[in-house]
């Protein structure tokens, strides 16, 4: 019998799938939910010009911030 994979959160449907590796509807489930869960993630341009690396360093700097704010 298989999981209810839309009651499953995403590590536990990652975990289901590595131990069976040819459920196709697991598989596409997780895809599904992964590609959902990354609209929220910002893109930023590739690092390849001086001006696309100021982007990059900017952004480095605001994450690491951001991370240090949490732990205090």
């Amino acid at each position: 019998m298989k999981p209810d994979f839309d009651g499953l959160s995403i590590p536990e449907l990652r975990a289901y799938l590595l131990s069976h590796r040819h459920d196709d509807e697991a598989f596409y489930k997780l895809v599904d939910r992964l590609e959902a869960s990354s609209n929220d993630t910002p893109l930023y341009p590739a690092p390849d010009t001086p001006e696309t690396v100021a982007i990059m360093e900017t952004a480095i700097r605001e994450h690491v911030q951001m991370l240090e704010k949490r732990q205090e």
